[in-house]
């Protein structure tokens, strides 16, 4: 099965905003949550999109 199109995880500082069905990973601070973004886009081979100062997504296109 090819995976051409969803959201491969969820990364955030504020875990009471997030619910649903993709991996979520909790932060505890900025710089924390753009080391795991940028590592989980490089592992996925997906790309890392700023949602806000406090949520990142990990998309496959």
């Amino acid at each position: 099965m090819m995976l051409e199109k969803a959201v491969l995880a969820v990364i955030t500082t504020n875990q009471s905003k997030i619910t649903g069905g993709a991996p979520i990973f909790v932060c505890d601070d900025k710089k924390e949550l753009e080391s795991v973004a940028a590592n989980l886009e490089a592992i996925t081979d997906g790309i890392a999109h700023a949602l806000s100062d406090e949520l990142f997504i990990i998309v496959k296109h």
